[in-house]
């Protein structure tokens, strides 16, 4: 019995056996999710730019949580959102910072053919430049304020050109020589200056001037008499014409009477005089002054610079490609091929689908098909190439612009636009990432491509290429990224939100 109790008891032992615990643990707390970090507003632009360093900003594209719209018009509640008041913008050309751009205003055009709905305008602080400083110093003493030191202060009209203590009221009363006075004659210095002769059926006299009283001819002072009659006839007033009406008679106005308002129908009969400020600032710009508006028509051509608006972006970084000796002369011969090939495959389907009014014989079609040979070479003009470092793995991608046309004799005199974007491979071949020929009858099918710059749109490190099309509709603009096959689309204004 012992041994069987041992026994039951050691099986018991080994037995195990599920027991509640005495405290039950404290629950762990749920883990909050990280929230998902928006992207900051990145906005690209193109600042023009004239030869004095004036500018204007046409906002192209904004990127919202990854996604991008057209900048002219996202928020533009009252303008839009690229184009408010404050906003700063790098100019950047290959990437490299240039200088910074600071949005005063926005104007809108409600114009139907506006290429520009909205533009920008503000200042350019270029690269190593200083800001100047808004704080005005008052003057010592105001315009306008004539003290002598004798009396008190007093305002005068800064081109009067009379002494302080004359009388502007007598000078006005006093009428001009030649003009009609009414009543008795007019004394002057104690003594009586002329008597009153009669006019044409009016009962009012003329004064004498000072030349009727020097002996001038009395035939003179006869038409001056009647002027004044007249005058005094169809006005309905007597006594002495005003500075003002006696311009007016003479076909023009004063510069003071030029800004009284009238109410009158069609063109103004007189224009504008200039302002002294507008005079000092021309003869300041004809010096070479800088700092004046500048003259649209010595302005130059406008300088086209792409800028980035991003307060929380990376910094700019640099995508040029640096050639070894002879590598970029190299690179340009091979792309100017491409490019003729691509212009003579473009020429050569047009004239495959020209369908022509009389269709030729097939024995006159064989003879001209024995006889044309090796196809010419097309001529390439105004041709640009250039080569940027997009993966900055010190591999080039390369862009090639130009306009072609086929020599004259073989018989086409067409200008065709081609555009070619290649990289190389492990081989040290090109590789055609682009290539675009058109020409002005099919901008439809295949809009023109003009390349502006390079520009970091997404704000990723890469860079991406930032073109202006051109269509049969109008102008636009494209941001591709570079793949290893293809240009990949990122952004189109013709079809942005």
């Amino acid at each position: 019995m012992f041994l069987a109790g041992m026994a039951g008891r050691s099986a018991g032992q080994g037995r195990p056996q599920l027991k509640r615990p005495e405290q039950t643990p404290e629950a762990k707390p749920a883990e909050k999710k990280k929230a998902k970090k928006e992207k900051e507003p990145r906005a690209v632009g193109i600042l023009e730019l004239d030869s004095s360093g004036k500018g204007t900003l046409i906002p192209v594209a904004i990127l919202i949580d990854g996604k991008f719209y057209d900048a002219s018009a996202y928020k533009a509640d009252p303008v839009p959102m690229a184009l408010e008041s404050g906003t700063v913008y790098e100019a950047e050309e290959s990437g490299d910072p240039e200088g910074l751009f600071t949005i005063n205003a926005a104007r809108h055009s409600k114009g139907p053919g506006s290429a520009n709905p909205w533009i920008g305008t503000g200042t350019y602080l270029p690269k190593g430049a200083e800001a100047a400083k808004s704080t005005r110093k008052a003057e010592d003493k105001p315009v306008g304020l004539d003290d002598n030191g004798d009396g008190p202060p007093r305002l005068t009209r800064k081109d009067a050109g009379k002494p302080a203590g004359s009388s502007d009221a007598g000078a006005a009363s006093a009428p001009e020589p030649g003009t009609a006075s009414s009543g008795s004659a007019e004394k002057t210095g104690g003594t009586t200056a002329g008597a009153a002769q009669p006019g044409s059926g009016s009962s009012t006299g003329a004064k004498a001037g000072p030349d009727t009283a020097k002996g001038t001819d009395a035939s003179a002072a006869d038409k001056s008499a009647d002027s004044g009659g007249k005058q005094q006839g169809n006005g309905g007033q007597s006594g002495a014409a005003s500075p003002a009406a006696a311009s007016d008679s003479g076909g023009g106005k004063t510069q003071g009477d030029y800004y009284r308002p009238q109410l009158r129908r069609g063109k103004p009969t007189a224009t504008a005089p200039p302002d002294e400020d507008d005079t000092a600032t021309t003869k300041k710009q004809g010096a070479g002054n800088a700092t004046g508006a500048s003259d649209p028509a010595s302005a130059g051509p406008l300088r086209m610079v792409a800028a980035i608006s991003d307060e929380a972006g990376p910094d700019p970084q640099s995508y040029k490609f640096f050639w070894k000796t002879g590598e970029e002369e190299e690179r340009r011969n091979q792309m100017a091929a491409a490019a003729g090939d691509e212009v003579k495959a473009y020429v050569a389907a047009l004239a495959k689908n020209q369908i022509s009014a009389r269709p030729a014989a097939p024995k006159m079609a064989a003879a001209a098909r024995k006889g044309q040979g090796k196809p010419a070479q097309p001529v390439l003009e105004n041709v640009q190439f250039q080569g940027f470092d997009l993966w900055r793995t010190n591999q080039p991608v390369m862009i090639l612009s130009a306009e072609a046309h086929m020599p004259a004799a073989a018989g086409a005199g067409e200008a065709y636009s081609v555009t070619l974007v290649a990289r190389t491979d492990i081989y040290g071949d090109l590789r055609k990432l682009y290539a675009g020929v058109t020409d002005k009858f099919h901008l439809d099918v295949t809009p023109r491509l003009e390349l502006i710059d390079v520009v970091d749109a997404d704000g990723d490190g890469r860079g991406e290429l930032f073109f202006r099309e051109t269509t049969d509709a109008g102008g636009g603009y494209l941001i591709y990224r570079a793949t290893a096959d293809k240009l990949w689309k990122m952004f189109d204004s013709w079809n942005a939100e």
